[in-house]
């Protein structure tokens, strides 16, 4: 779909506020034209003695104008300096209501501008929010910044101020042909000729704009994202002394981005020289033409006045529409890549006649379930198991072994390439994609907190949730002690990713809010494997209340957390291997045994990786 007609659908709920600038911008360049009209009787009256006889002498449409209106009030025939008074008075007073409409058609654009910018960047995010963790696994978060706010501001920029502009400088260019028509159709042809000149200057520059404007937009997100991970990482980047590297890196970047940006803007920079150009021959050509008719007696010399100012005055919304389609690109580009952005396909969607479900009461089963990231790399293969409900089942193995996206399918973070997941009998592909989500809680090994309060990371996913009940998940998780020692308590602000906090503490409080959540099915991912003694001991203990009566799926890293499953399933290489409780498995001295006494140091084993 081409981008205009979708630039147009983003402007079209503003249409009103755009209307109303469009009013105030062409009555400002009436306004704005008449102020140079006016010179007119201005110089008639102050250096034609008898007004009349001058005015005689240039009899046209200009001259009938100002009879009907200026000269009714105006008498160039008795005093001049009272005359010269009431003029300036006219001028004062068009000046004063063309900055009225100027303001108007400034504030009433400008939350046109901002009501587009709020409406593309929420649809932006909206859309955002909807896709799978594929696409953030494809797409480096500074993109996703860049498209938020750096393309968003260009987007907004170009639909409103650069085409309110654009707009605003037709308006003034007609305004000022009419009144030069008036005055002269002559004269007015004279300063034509170098107009086409001026519109044409930018013609072949277009596209190498384009071209050049799309690669320093890329290399504006490149370093977005740059310094996104950079700012992630930067406890890896001091640990590992690579300060250096980064800076040489980012140099880089920035090198690359000022070179491209430098060579889109030689080619913009030449829209004001040239047309500053262009413009002086027009008036070379308006002063020669126009000195020889007020010497041939078809102009007065205060007609030729009031037309030299507005031919001067013509120019800047000529040169304004000439380099439009310059400054119009960086805009385009940033379009283009926000609607690429929008079209972007959530590959995880409802079905249309997908099912509500309210529980878990059976079983959750995976019958011979493969999946893979990309063709011919299957990461999990033919793989089959059931999970009754209230049981615990573990998950085992090597690293890469699959372990996290048996449980990332279940939530259809992914889908599978082959096979089925149910709930109850139910494909989970059939169920409505936040029913499936609402009936899950997680307790990942990396704890995500938000730069909120205490509460409101316990509460999230159940905002509506009391005082009385956060305090309660907070005492059940072995966390209520530590919250209410801290600067503000429950309304203490954790800092980004909870940085404010201990491990220990932020696992704590995401096991709060699991227990909050109360959702029937729960998958932890390993909780307490990177904890000191004392916070594990206090974090099981809340696990061991969590999981009661609750369906559980366990990520195990270190197999002295999953000895009390009811399950355990050992994968290897994307397949199930073996099957069995912790005693059943030991005594088959299998790839579970091999992994814990290589794990508590029994035996020399080494393990397949």
């Amino acid at each position: 779909m081409s981008v205009y007609p979708r630039m147009v659908g983003f402007v079209r709920p503003h249409s009103g506020s755009i209307l109303l600038a469009t009013v105030a911008a062409v009555s400002y360049a009436a306004l704005d034209a008449a102020t140079y009209v006016l010179l007119i009787p201005f110089v008639d009256a102050l250096f034609v003695s008898g007004g009349a006889t001058a005015r005689s002498s240039g009899d046209n449409a200009a001259q009938a104008l100002l009879d009907a209106t200026v000269y009714s009030w105006v008498d160039l025939t008795g005093d001049p300096l009272i005359a010269i008074e009431r003029i300036i008075v006219l001028i004062l007073c068009a000046f004063l209501l063309k900055n009225v409409f100027a303001f108007t058609r400034g504030y009433v654009l400008a939350q046109a501008e901002q009501g587009v910018s709020r409406d593309l960047r929420n649809a932006v995010y909206d859309h955002l929010l909807g896709l799978d963790l594929g696409f953030f696994a494809r797409t480096r978060t500074g993109q996703i910044v860049s498209r938020l706010t750096t393309e968003i501001e260009q987007f907004r920029t170009l639909v409103t101020r650069e085409v309110g502009r654009l707009f605003s400088s037709v308006f003034e260019f007609l305004a000022a042909l009419v009144f030069m028509l008036l005055i002269s159709w002559q004269l007015t042809l004279a300063a034509f000729l170098v107009i086409p000149l001026a519109m044409g200057v930018w013609g072949p520059l277009v596209h190498i704009l384009r071209r050049r404007d799309r690669r320093a937009v890329d290399l504006g997100a490149e370093l977005n994202a740059h310094i996104v991970e950079t700012v992630s990482g930067v406890r890896l980047v001091k640990s590992s002394s690579a300060e250096e590297v980064e800076r040489g890196r980012f140099n880089r970047l920035t090198a690359d981005y000022y070179r491209h940006f430098m060579k889109a803007e030689s080619a913009r920079s030449l829209a004001g020289p040239m047309t500053e150009v262009l413009a002086a021959l027009g008036t070379a050509v308006i002063l020669w033409y126009g000195s020889r008719l007020v010497v041939n007696a078809e102009v007065t010399g205060a007609q030729f006045v009031g037309f030299l100012g507005l031919s001067l005055k013509l120019y800047a919304p000529v040169k304004n529409v000439a380099k439009f389609p310059a400054v119009a690109q960086p805009g385009l580009v940033a379009a283009e890549r926000v609607f690429e952005f929008l079209d972007t396909d959530a590959k995880i969607k409802d079905r249309p006649h997908a099912k509500a479900v309210q529980g878990l009461e059976r079983e959750i089963v995976y019958d011979r379930v493969s999946f893979s990231y990309h063709q011919g790399a299957p990461v999990l293969e033919d793989l089959s198991f059931r999970v009754p409900q209230g049981t615990v089942l573990a998950l085992v193995g090597p690293s890469g072994a699959g372990k996290s996206t048996v449980v990332d399918l279940l939530s259809r973070f992914f889908e599978v390439s082959s096979g089925s997941i149910s709930i109850d009998g139910v494909d989970v592909r059939d169920v409505r994609v936040s029913d499936l989500r609402s009936l899950m809680a997680v307790v990942a090994q990396e704890t995500v907190l938000f730069h909120d309060t205490v509460a409101c990371n316990i509460a999230y996913g159940r905002p509506g949730a009391t005082a009385e009940e956060v305090a309660a998940a907070s005492h059940a998780a072995n966390a209520h002690e530590f919250i209410v020692g801290l600067p503000d308590g429950y309304d203490t602000v954790v800092g980004e990713r909870g940085v404010e906090l201990s491990g220990g503490q932020r696992q704590r409080i995401a096991i709060a809010r699991a227990i909050l959540r109360d959702a029937p099915i729960l998958i932890f991912d390993e909780a307490t494997s990177a904890l000191d003694t004392e916070s594990e001991r206090l974090i099981q203990d809340a696990l061991a209340r969590l999981v009661e009566g609750r369906t559980v799926l366990v990520i195990a890293h270190r197999l002295s957390t999953v000895q009390r499953a009811d399950q355990i399933l050992v994968l290897e290489d994307g397949g199930l291997v073996e099957y069995g409780d912790h005693e059943t498995l030991l005594a088959q001295s299998g790839r579970y045994r091999a992994l814990y006494d290589l794990q508590f140091g029994l035996t020399p084993t080494v393990v397949k990786q």
